[in-house]
């Protein structure tokens, strides 16, 4: 199926589409009747920062950027519909820009990466 053809069946899916058109990998974590339940995705950078997204449905969605410290710590989270985590995303500087956050707020996952 094309992007087109998906976007004009899942709307909520266009935001997916642009953010994987910066950069973004995704990976489907679970499956319910052949059907992923939920989808992840990430973006890393050179510096080790990254950038990550669940998304279990158009209305339960949340995305954070983790530095690439050791163990990593969360700079930056939104949590909300799909449409609302990747207007955030979309709209966050990246790393090496000044207005980019940089204040650990949580600590973060660790990313594995195959």
């Amino acid at each position: 199926m094309s992007d087109e053809a998906a976007v004009r069946a899942f709307p909520a899916l266009a935001g997916l589409v642009a953010i994987r058109d910066t950069g973004w990998q995704f990976v489907h974590q679970s499956v319910v009747d052949g059907v992923p339940a939920q989808v992840d995705g990430f973006r890393l950078y050179p510096d080790g920062w990254h950038d990550a997204i669940r998304v279990c449905s158009s209305t339960d969605a949340m995305a954070l950027r983790a530095d690439g410290d050791e163990p990593p710590g969360i700079v930056w989270e939104r949590a909300g519909s799909l449409s609302d985590v990747v207007e955030g995303l979309l709209s966050l500087p990246a790393p090496t820009q000044r207005h980019a956050p940089r204040l650990v707020v949580a600590s973060a996952p660790v990313l594995w990466v195959p």
